[in-house]
């Protein structure tokens, strides 16, 4: 077992962010992407892929019981849902919801002994306070632009052990992506891991997220005995002021690449109990042994390239503390059977704080270290075995794709005649303004993101939408179209301008601005037939 946490280290730690926030350097969580990102990677798209809820339906929920209650909802444990989840979700609106398609519990969000489920926070973001995520006996989960903070496993109130997201007995496939986990402290003030998994879970994908203000990073397996569990990728994720447990390895196979390390207290990467750890284009920083084998005479194994070690310092070796420094080398060699493109780790921090975390548009690295809008048509490799040998090909993500052109849709602009809401409005703007066929009228979100709809009194087609943004103002750089009838997702996008989609008949549209570089003005939301 590890050690416990310093918690006065980590206190220390935690005021210095708190004086660093007081002063602006630190921002506040961004306003969340509503967007769905395309397919899984590492790990998580082996052994059939990991699709969610996609191709099921789409359901709004703000409080923790109507998660529940949409689960509960389905036809069986195993209909496809993708949960699109708004505001704070804590123990006062989390309740037990039965049915005979869940198995849930209060205080506690509970995807237990269910399968084919996408929760992603949309619109203002989606902030888990103080209640965590518990995953058990269930598969092909997808968590997304979350923020789940300050889960306790002592005091008032816990849930969930004190882990802000957990995995036990018989999980496979789950993908965490683009997600922020974080507590306020150590052991000894209530908190455990930030993201552990046991008990048999397997081909799990950890991807652009950030863990910080830990004493527990998290963990693979349980105890030296138990080794079922395996198959863990985590790649360009931040892990910030964490003790130990970067994570905690116990038997396994696992591949770190392209995460940023910075303020690991006590020790990081603890591969022990026969693990083996790829660790390949890692920026470790202003931190102490960063890996090896610690707090046991069990040995671990790990296989380096590529990692930039800044400011680390290094322990002696003992009898149960083997860091692999100060000039780490590989004892083993590990393999992967998945494809998969490498930053070069002298970049990771940077790209990494422009794409890791709840509300960031879910940006991916285009493998140049340089953030773009992830690709609307992934293909994975697919495993049907826990081996590391991939027999299958899968498209794990069946997302409409939006087809960007240049040249304007041809016909009658459907929007003039229209109606129009939307989300929010900036003072002095108006929904109206975005089809009265004016481009000198606009609307604006009363931030950087929001959505606006244009409505018709019956169902009317459309196959294609033209986004006009008037000059002088923000430009998006994040979208995604809605059909405003059903929640479905018709195209998402980069830059505003023309896309089309299969041909639609729906009373609504609603263009969802994700991400802007300011307040975006929309001068004109034209729609097709």
């Amino acid at each position: 077992m590890g050690r416990r946490s310093p918690s006065t280290r980590l206190q220390a730690a935690l005021a210095a962010l708190a004086v660093a926030a007081a002063t602006g350097v630190i921002l506040t969580i961004p306003e969340a992407s509503a967007a769905v990102a395309a397919g899984a990677t590492g790990y998580a798209s082996q052994n059939g892929g990991t699709t969610g809820g996609a191709g099921g339906q789409t359901v709004r929920a703000t409080t923790g019981t109507q998660i529940h209650a949409a689960l509960c909802g389905r036809a069986s444990s195993s209909t496809p849902i993708t949960i699109q989840v708004e505001g704070t979700i804590n123990h006062a609106n989390t309740a037990k919801v039965s049915g005979t398609s869940c198995n849930t519990a209060a205080g506690v969000i509970e995807l237990k002994q269910i399968s084919n489920v996408t929760l992603v926070g949309v619109g203002a973001g989606a902030v888990f306070d103080q209640v965590g995520i518990h995953i058990r006996e269930s598969s092909n989960i997808i968590i997304q632009n979350v923020t789940v903070k300050n889960v306790k496993k002592s005091g008032s109130p816990t849930s969930n052990g004190g882990d802000a997201i957990g995995m036990e007995s018989d999980v496979r496939n789950v993908w965490v992506d683009h997600s922020t986990l974080e507590a306020s402290g150590g052991e000894s003030e209530g908190f455990d891991g930030l993201f552990d998994m046991k008990d048999n879970t397997q081909y799990v994908t950890l991807s652009y997220s950030v863990l910080r203000n830990s004493g527990r990073g998290g963990l693979v397996g349980s105890s030296e005995t138990e080794l079922s569990n395996g198959f863990i990728t985590y790649h360009h994720n931040l892990y910030e002021n964490i003790d130990s447990r970067a994570p905690l390895l116990r038997g396994g196979t696992a591949h770190m690449y392209d995460n940023h390390y910075r303020q690991l207290n006590e020790s990081g990467i603890n591969s022990r109990a026969g693990a083996h750890a790829k660790v390949e284009n890692n920026y470790f920083e202003d931190s102490k042994d960063v890996l090896g084998t610690f707090y046991t005479d069990a040995a671990g194994y790990w296989q380096v390239a590529g990692n930039v070690f800044d400011n680390v310092t290094w322990s002696p070796k003992g009898t149960d503390y083997n860091p692999a420094g100060p000039n780490p080398t590989s004892n083993a060699t590990v393999s992967v059977p998945y494809a998969y493109t490498l930053d070069s780790a002298s970049c990771v921090p940077d790209v990494v704080a422009r794409t890791a975390g709840a509300g960031k548009g879910l940006l991916v690295s285009d493998g140049s270290c340089t953030p773009q809008s992830p690709s609307p048509t992934p293909t994975a490799t697919a495993s049907p075995t826990p081996t590391p040998t991939p027999t299958a090909t899968v498209s794990p993500t069946p997302t409409p794709t939006a087809t960007a052109t240049t040249a304007p849709p041809s016909g009658t602009n459907l929007s003039i005649g229209a109606g129009s809401d939307g989300s929010s409005k900036a003072d002095g703007t108006s929904y109206g303004n975005v089809r009265d066929g004016n481009l000198s009228t606009y609307w604006s979100p009363a931030g950087t993101t929001g959505s606006v709809s244009v409505k018709w009194g019956s169902p009317t087609t459309i196959s294609s939408v033209r986004v006009r943004e008037a000059a002088g103002a923000g430009t998006v750089t994040g979208w995604r179209l809605l059909n405003g009838d059903t929640g479905a997702v018709l195209a998402t996008g980069g830059a505003a301008g023309t896309a089309t989609f299969p041909a639609t008949a729906l009373s609504k549209v609603t263009f969802e601005i994700t991400g802007a570089t300011g307040t975006p003005r929309v001068a004109e939301f034209e729609t097709y037939a």
